[in-house]
């Protein structure tokens, strides 16, 4: 027993005896590496002789891409250009950047630019929502860098960003105003709906141009198929991010797109393609009259519209924002309470209490056709009625059209409503 306390002792003698050094993992504070990585980053952006191509994907609009221009300084000055429209494309906006540790590397930019119209809460600057826009991102945390690639993530909306290197003929396009906008022209086209032809195949076609979207409508074994897909634009036309696709055709990009008599023209893969006007398209939603209609009876409810009609391109068609006091017009199903028969297009008027619906012309419970279409049933002018008449009779003339209406549902609470007869008249309603 005494050996055995004699060995223990000699044994945590040794061991407090042994001096044990670690070598440290890193050679440098946490500090250094961290500044020594926003430097490599520094050099890898500045260091890019043409600049860079940049995607950003908003997180706000799934499926949108929009694509900018940049060229960074060692100065912390970042030249820009953008494709969001037509003023970004054609004009150089310079802003400031700046590299910063935030948990990880971070680039930000710092002072409004193209980059910052994105996520403008003002909606009325980027067709997004009030209060976020688009919900796109400005400072960005660094993902990684490889190659000519660097990956970004936004650090308020998680909104996802490639850069890439610019080539000079990439640089020459935006600095010499080569960037092709020809596909913003279908907005001068006058019907509302379009048709896309490539070789033989046809497709009901969108294109917005505020979030940068193309919808793809097309019948397929009697079925309705719908794809939608985002867009840059490129020297040449458009580029589809990601390419849209179907059981006959991949179309990656819209090339050597020009304005032609009234039609957009290009190639897709080499082959001619054109979008251009068409009264009905291939998929009608048979529904939608009345399920537009339902809503607002069933809630007690109406739709609403400030401009009213479009007509041939024009906004306000039939000059109804000249009424005195207008607010904003209105269609009401069943206004005197559920049972009732009379339904009312209503002029809203602006008053001491609140906007109140003043006149307007009445009708009868609408028809529903096979294919689609709602008819309106005039059942004359009610309520107290302006001096001037002429915005009131122009509106009511057009709700008349025996040809009546197709109803094209674009949000849970937005419907778009069609002219049957020449596709060239339409009303946006927004419910409540």
């Amino acid at each position: 027993m005494r050996n055995n306390l004699i060995c223990l002792f000699f044994l945590i003698t040794g061991m407090f005896a042994c001096k044990k050094e670690t070598d440290p993992v890193f050679n440098t504070s946490p500090d250094q590496r961290i500044n020594d990585t926003l430097l490599r980053y520094q050099q890898v952006l500045t260091d890019a002789p043409f600049g860079w191509r940049a995607y950003v994907y908003p997180a706000g609009v799934p499926g949108s891409v929009f694509g900018f221009y940049f060229s960074f300084s060692d100065a912390n000055r970042v030249q820009m250009f953008s494709d969001f429209d037509a003023a970004s494309t054609g004009t150089m906006r310079e802003s400031s950047w700046r590299l910063k540790a935030l948990q990880q590397p971070c680039l930000l930019f710092d002072t409004y630019s193209y980059l910052h119209v994105l996520s403008d809460p003002d909606a009325s600057h980027n067709g997004g929502q009030y209060g976020q826009g688009l919900g796109s991102d400005f400072e960005f945390a660094i993902n990684g860098a490889i190659g000519d690639t660097v990956w970004l993530t936004g650090r308020m909306h998680r909104s996802k960003a490639i850069l890439v290197k610019a080539t000079q003929q990439d640089q020459e396009a935006y600095l010499q105003h080569r960037i092709n906008r020809t596909i913003d022209s279908i907005g001068a086209m006058l019907t509302y709906f379009h048709k896309l032809t490539v070789g033989d195949n046809r497709y009901d076609i969108s294109i917005n141009q505020y979030l940068h979207q193309v919808t793809f409508t097309w019948i397929s074994n009697g079925a309705v198929k719908q794809a939608s897909t985002g867009y840059v634009h490129t020297p040449s036309g458009i580029t589809l991010i990601p390419a849209f696709t179907d059981s006959t055709i991949t179309i990656s990009s819209f090339d050597q797109v020009k304005w032609n008599n009234g039609a957009i023209t290009f190639t897709v893969g080499g082959k001619t393609a054109a979008i251009s006007e068409t009264v009905r398209p291939l998929a009608i939603d048979p529904g939608a009259p009345r399920r537009w209609y339902r809503y607002a009876l069933q809630n007690e409810s109406y739709w609403a519209t400030y401009y009213g009609f479009h007509v041939n391109g024009k906004d306000d068609a039939c000059n109804i924002t000249s009424l005195p006091s207008y607010a904003f017009l209105t269609y009401y199903p069943q206004i005197d309470g559920p049972g009732t028969s009379l339904d009312l297009l209503g002029f809203a008027i602006k008053g001491e209490s609140g906007n109140v619906i003043s006149y307007g012309p009445g009708y009868d419970a609408p028809t529903y056709t096979s294919d689609g279409r709602i008819i309106f049933n005039d059942n004359g002018l009610y309520g107290a009625l302006p001096a001037d008449r002429t915005p009131i009779n122009k509106t009511r003339a057009l709700m008349a059209d025996p040809m009546g209406f197709y109803l094209v549902q674009t949000s849970a609470l937005t419907y778009d409503m069609v002219s049957a007869r020449d596709g060239k008249s339409w009303i946006n309603w927004q419910g409540f």
